[in-house]
């Protein structure tokens, strides 16, 4: 066996050692040994454990691939985050104020992707093992939200009905104001036997939704998502803050950015995580690429009382970015795909918009990008990290800039 001491964390949250050598589960400072297999060693000995190891929570934690940072204090784990950021902004020669992170309790993912597989005796639904296709049940789990955990039993009764032994499907579900909003993906072709089972199982377990690939086969209620005052019925599958803590602490950080501002753009405005709530005080046009969330936004506003003025387009801000002619308002949002959004930025960055409220879930395209805006004129006021995808090696952040 070798022996080798752990050096730093990477961007996927292993430990690395001198070579470079990879080992999962693993803290900076930790003497560890085992064998190096391509760059590797992934069962570690933990020889000499740092002071920040603590007892996972999780009894699912050494064969689920759900978390990977468990074995971390929360304070290891919140300043290590916090530093990815940092070190990400130095690399761009950034420097600014990190007012700190905020971390979403456990049991507290109200949107999570599982993966379901039939069994001669069921169905499993879980999480894959690390770097696997070994599929782990997890009825203990520590992350997802109870109203996701009770109906686990109904995820495994739609993957016997409409699964393949030979193949997985995807769950991807939510909770919504009337109960859970359930998409799969990856089943059966449906038939009319098949559709009807679905029906059935869904009523039983009352779920406000299911979607079976393009089709919805059951709705009891809306699955009304709630962005400031509006009540938004997002399409099946869509994109949604993982955490409510972590969807109020982008949206007062972006509320903050965009100051008193009239008229706002929100690029990648989604369902209206953000349009919505600011505009019951300004008016704004929210600019995104699947028009189906956008309709979503436009009948979520025209539902509610008391908004101003909100305008939709649908457009391919990568391929078509909004030029710095089209950009006139006070201020704009930007909360692009962990790709970030260069080609955007170039245009934002000429606009005349007085504020930027930069909402990313890369540290590393977001310092790409933010040293496109301080290069034109702009400053990074501040960031706020924040963590809605506890014990991952994710981070996500929201900042101000300022002309």
């Amino acid at each position: 066996m070798t022996e080798l001491t752990i050096e730093r964390l990477g961007h996927q949250g292993d430990g690395i050692a001198k070579g470079p050598v990879f080992v999962p589960r693993t803290l900076p400072g930790e003497v560890i040994a085992g064998e190096v297999v391509d760059g590797r060693i992934e069962t570690p000995v933990i020889v000499t454990p740092s002071a920040d190891r603590v007892k996972p929570p999780c009894p699912h934690y050494r064969m689920c691939g759900g978390c990977s940072l468990q074995h971390a204090s929360d304070a290891f784990v919140e300043n290590w985050k916090v530093q990815v950021v940092e070190t990400a902004l130095v690399a761009q020669g950034i420097s600014t104020t990190v007012r700190g992170i905020m971390t979403s309790p456990a049991n507290a993912r109200r949107r999570a992707v599982l993966s379901g597989r039939r069994t001669k005796k069921g169905a499993l639904v879980g999480f894959h093992a690390p770097r696997s296709d070994v599929l782990t049940p997890v009825p203990d789990c520590r992350l997802l939200a109870p109203g996701i955990m009770a109906g686990l039993p109904g995820f495994e009764a739609l993957v016997i009905a409409g699964g393949s032994r030979k193949g997985e499907v995807r769950i991807t579900v939510s909770e919504s104001e009337a109960g859970l909003d359930v998409w799969v993906s990856g089943g059966k072709p449906l038939d009319l036997a098949l559709e009807t089972e679905l029906a059935r199982i869904a009523g039983e377990q009352g779920f406000a939704r299911l979607a079976w690939g393009d089709e919805v086969i059951a709705t009891a209620l809306p699955p009304v998502q709630r962005f400031g005052r509006a009540g938004v019925v997002v399409p099946p599958g869509s994109f949604l803050q993982a955490t409510k803590a972590g969807e109020a602490a982008l949206l007062a950080a972006v509320q903050e950015a965009v100051g008193d501002a009239s008229r706002v753009i929100d690029l990648f405005a989604g369902s209206g995580t953000f349009s919505l709530p600011l505009a019951e005080r300004a008016e704004v046009h929210g600019v995104e690429g699947e028009r189906e969330m956008l309709r979503a936004l436009e009948q979520g506003w025209r539902q509610s009382q008391g908004l101003k003025q909100v305008t939709v387009e649908t457009r391919d801000l990568f391929r078509r970015p909004l030029l710095a002619d089209e950009l006139a308002a006070d201020a704009i949002v930007i909360d692009p795909p962990r790709a970030g959004a260069e080609a955007q930025v170039v245009e934002v960055a000429k606009s005349p918009a007085r504020r930027i409220a930069a909402v990313s879930c890369n540290p590393v395209t977001f310092a790409r990008d933010a040293k496109i805006l301080t290069d034109a004129g702009y400053k990074l006021d501040w960031i706020v990290v924040v963590d809605q995808f506890r014990w991952s090696s994710h981070v996500e952040l929201a900042a101000q800039f300022s002309r």
